[in-house]
């Protein structure tokens, strides 16, 4: 029988050595030898599966009818000028959760956001219908296990033999932390193309700022501001919706990345005043790393009250994005690196040298540094030396 290394297993099934490392350690993988303290493994060995991951998938129910009656009864949106007053007009607990945890989450209190989501716990509908919110809310508070439940609820949901219509729901869900991760190439490709025909309406709003996020993690600013722009065209700009909020942001975003700053204030400054009276500082604190100091000049002109309070998440919640990040990365490395991009990473993160990676891939050692910068932008590593502490 041919064997490889435990380095080789790791290259092999795309996970970290540590990884590989756990999997002997606890026996899962048959047939392997030991011979002091190096392990060998078949070569025809396949990838254990995770069994953290099994178990949640093993106890996901069946998914009730009660998805659409959630998704119509949660689209009624908060008055404008009295969000707060919406919860007072519900009698039932579980819409009340959900607009509750919205708010929320607006206002920064993400641990009221995932209370809100413990409590629908049993109720596959009013959970699947919380589940992107509740992704934030977990990443934000820097609770990855909590994550990684959630996920394997909605991967349940994904693989069962559900509707086209709640299997697209559990799929966009899954896009808030893809996105979020930066791994653009993980979303569903009726995303990328824009096809919402499977969702039901209630959710395409929704979807549409998520597309324009897609576009603005692929730097195509001017597609992710048309996307935004037509979304809301057809949003009745007298209502309260988190849709709305995060859609005339992206067009923030997109104008101050396409150099139009005046536009960008612009719609900054047009959302601040209809949100900010009522402690909404969670869209600009997420917003402050990519636009170059514009949200801070806006709210040190216009809105001094609120300038300390959205700093202070940005700078309470960014660590956790970004260890989230890390995380996920390592966890998926292989479906956010194509099969090619693995391989240079893995021989780079070795160091074997740029010519001979160039010499086996049969390309220049430009285009080899060309890829090389682009592994290194969807790993959030700088050099050679963090791509090896990453891959290995």
């Amino acid at each position: 029988m041919e064997y490889i290394s435990a380095v080789e297993a790791a290259e092999k099934w795309g996970v970290s050595l540590r990884q590989v490392q756990r999997l002997l350690a606890s026996g899962r993988i048959p047939d392997t030898k030991r011979y002091g303290r190096s392990w060998m493994i078949p070569a025809g060995a396949e990838k254990p599966d995770d069994l953290r991951r099994e178990k949640q998938q093993a106890t996901v129910p069946a998914l009730p009818s009660g998805l659409a009656y959630m998704l119509e009864a949660t689209a009624r949106p908060a008055p404008k000028d009295s969000p707060d007053a919406i919860l007072a007009a519900l009698s039932e607990e579980r819409l009340h959760f959900h607009y509750e945890g919205g708010l929320a989450y607006l206002r920064g209190d993400f641990e009221q956001v995932l209370r809100c989501f413990q409590k629908v716990d049993g109720d596959d509908a009013a959970k699947l219908c919380d589940a992107s919110l509740a992704i934030a809310a977990a990443v934000s508070a820097g609770d990855y296990p909590l994550y990684t439940t959630i996920e394997g609820f909605l991967k349940g949901i994904e693989r069962a033999d559900a509707s086209a219509e709640v299997t697209a729901f559990a799929q966009l869900s899954l896009s808030t932390a893809y996105l979020g991760a930066m791994a653009p190439n993980m979303v569903p490709a009726w995303l990328k193309e824009g096809n919402f025909s499977a969702l039901p309406p209630q959710a395409r709003p929704e979807a549409a700022h998520l597309r324009a996020k897609y576009f603005q993690c692929a730097c195509q600013y001017e597609s992710m501001l048309a996307v935004a722009q037509t979304a809301l065209a057809f949003c009745d700009s007298r209502d309260m919706t988190s849709s709305h909020i995060y859609l005339s942001l992206m067009c923030a975003v997109a104008c101050n990345a396409l150099g139009r700053a005046d536009e960008a204030q612009r719609w900054l400054l047009d959302i601040m005043r209809i949100v900010l009276p009522h402690g909404f500082i969670t869209p600009f604190a997420e917003l402050l790393p990519v636009m170059g100091g514009l949200v801070e000049e806006c709210l040190e002109r216009e809105f001094p009250a609120y300038y300390d309070d959205v700093i202070d998440q940005c700078r309470r919640t960014m660590p956790n994005w970004i260890a989230f990040h890390n995380r996920f990365t390592k966890d998926n490395v292989t479906a956010i690196l194509s099969l090619r991009e693995f391989q240079i990473a893995a021989l780079a993160a070795r160091g074997v040298p740029n010519g001979q990676i160039a010499a086996q891939f049969h390309i220049s050692v430009g285009r080899l540094k060309t890829i090389l910068h682009e592994i290194y932008g969807k790993l959030l590593v700088n050099n050679r030396k963090e791509l090896s502490r990453f891959i290995l």
